[in-house]
Order: C-alpha cells, then structure tokens, then sequence
C-alpha cells in the first residue's frame, strides 16, 4: 500500500509549511508558505548567510525591506524546487491598516517581479482582520492574488468569501489548543473543534459555489489531518509530513463536495465586528497570532540589523 502522503495527495493539494529548502525538496508538495516565525528559523541556516547579508546591502538601512528582501529571496529558492506557489506574508505590524497593507502587498509583488517571479506564482499572505479582508478584496481586483490567514471564526471566512479572496487558511491546531486549554478536554477525531471549523466552512464554500480555496493549516497531530483529507488543500509542517510519509496505513476521504452547507450570508462591517466579539476563541487567537508574527518580524529585523 502507498503511504497515507501519496494518499492524501490523491484528493488534496499538499502544501509544505516551512522555509527549509531542503525539506521541501524531499517531501516534494506542490507549494509552500512561510511566514515571519518560519522566516526567522530559516535565518538560523547556514544555507541562507549569503541570501541575509545581501537582503541587507540592498536594502541601504530600512530593515523593514531588507525583511521583506530577505522573504522574496527564500521565496525564489522554494520556487525553484516546487511546481506551484509561494506564499508570501505581509507584515503583521500594518494588520489594521488597509492603505500600508495594499502598499506593502504591492512591493512584495515588485520585489518578485524584479526576480523575475510572475504574479501567478505568488500568494500575498494577510492576516484575516477586517482590514486585511478589504486589501485583500482591492488586490484581488488588481488581479494579484491572496492568502487570508490567521482565520479562526465562520465570520472570517464568509467575510472573505464576499471580497472574492483566492485562498483561506483557516488554523485547525490553534483552534484545538483554545479549546482544550480552555475546556480541559482533549478533542480527538471529528469532535476536534479545529476539524469541525474546517469542515463547516468546506462545505458551506461548497454548498453554495464559492470558488475561494479553503487551505487547513496550524495542525498539531496525524488525526486532524486525516479528518480534512479532501480539503481543497492542506499546509501541512515537514515533521507531520514525513510522518505521513512513514505510515502505510488506509487513508480514507472524509470532506467531499456536495455535503449540506449553511445559506449563503453576506456579512457587513458591523456584524463582522459583533461576531467576532461573541467568539472569544478567535479573538483570542487573531490577536495572539498577530502578536507572535510581529515579534518575530522584529527579531528577524534584530538579525539583519546585527550583520
């Protein structure tokens, strides 16, 4: 038997969830993404010493574009190992400012294009605030695609269904930590609150002909996986993936279109903003995550400063 990996990309787009050229390269997904913690573990390999010292000399000072140099070189890296796309996130720092968000969104993509990157093969990755949603609806329009992530809430993702947005990532192993930090409860199989979010918003994007791809991301164990296997895609770590890799187990399709989804809702300003303050869950866990992406935006800012 084929081991659960080739399985699952049966029916399931695999994406890598790292900046580990070498990682990639063995477990071959179609595309990858990284993100500020995953960048400032990449400048910790010797492989990228070069590619640090050089975003800086290009960058003459501003620390903020020698990150994002640094972000679109490891981009050009992966993408030469992989067929698909890169994802590429936007500071997280600017999460509640729609007009430095476009304009940051747009310098990534001038940095690719400089290196000879097409727009077809980037993502611009932006954390799913109110704000995010409303850029990432204004590139969409400007025909540069985008990953909304940092999604925790069914609010967020009928959100960026409205604005016309490429691609979701909403963050299974997060949601499950909440859960079970908050309850005492550890949730397993189905009955994991970060499958059932996944779940539900799979087939309600399915139910109702919305095209905006859901990508599961933020997994902690096989189960959760397993659970999503048939999701349009799966980010998935290199640890979870080699592990999948190893197993020779059946893997069986759980999502599949054509299950019962909710009705189609258009969601306002106002009743995003009320959802989202009656679930404390993803509330607690946007803010977090937006706050663990900046602070590592500003140690990998400290190591290209100290070069």
């Amino acid at each position: 038997m084929t081991s659960k990996l080739e399985q699952l990309k049966q029916f399931t787009t695999v994406v890598c969830d790292t900046g580990d050229l070498e990682a990639i390269s063995r477990l071959k997904p179609v595309d990858a993404t990284t993100n500020p913690s995953l960048l400032l573990k990449a400048s910790a390999i010797a492989h990228y010493g070069d590619i640090l010292r050089h975003s800086v000399d290009l960058s003459k000072g501003d620390l903020g574009l020698a990150c994002d140099q640094f972000s679109v070189a490891v981009g050009c890296g992966i993408l030469k190992a992989i067929p698909g796309r890169i994802s590429t996130e936007v500071d997280a720092r600017l999460s509640f400012d729609e007009d430095a968000l476009w304009a940051k969104a747009n310098q990534l993509i001038e940095l690719y294009d400089k290196a000879g990157v097409g727009r077809d093969r980037v993502l611009i990755k932006l954390a799913s605030t109110w704000e995010g949603i409303r850029t990432a609806e204004r590139l969409e329009k400007a025909g540069i695609q985008t990953n909304l992530t940092l999604l925790f809430s069914f609010a967020q993702a009928a959100a960026c269904a409205d604005a016309g947005v490429f691609l979701i990532s909403p963050f299974v192993g997060r949601i499950y930590d909440w859960y079970r930090k908050n309850t005492g409860l550890d949730y397993t199989g189905a009955e994991d609150p970060g499958v059932q979010s996944v779940t539900r918003i799979y087939n309600y994007y399915k139910a109702n002909g919305i095209k905006t791809v859901v990508m599961g991301a933020s997994f902690r164990t096989l189960s959760q996986i397993e659970e999503l296997a048939g999701c349009d895609r799966l980010t998935i770590s290199p640890e979870l993936l080699q592990k999948l890799d190893e197993d020779q187990g059946p893997l069986e399709r759980k999502l599949v279109p054509g299950a019962t989804g909710e009705p189609r809702q258009s969601i306002d300003e106002a009743q995003f903003r009320w959802a989202s303050n009656e679930d404390a869950m993803a509330t607690e866990k946007l803010a977090e995550g937006i706050r663990q992406f900046a602070r590592d935006q500003e140690k990998l800012e400290a190591v290209l400063a100290a070069l």
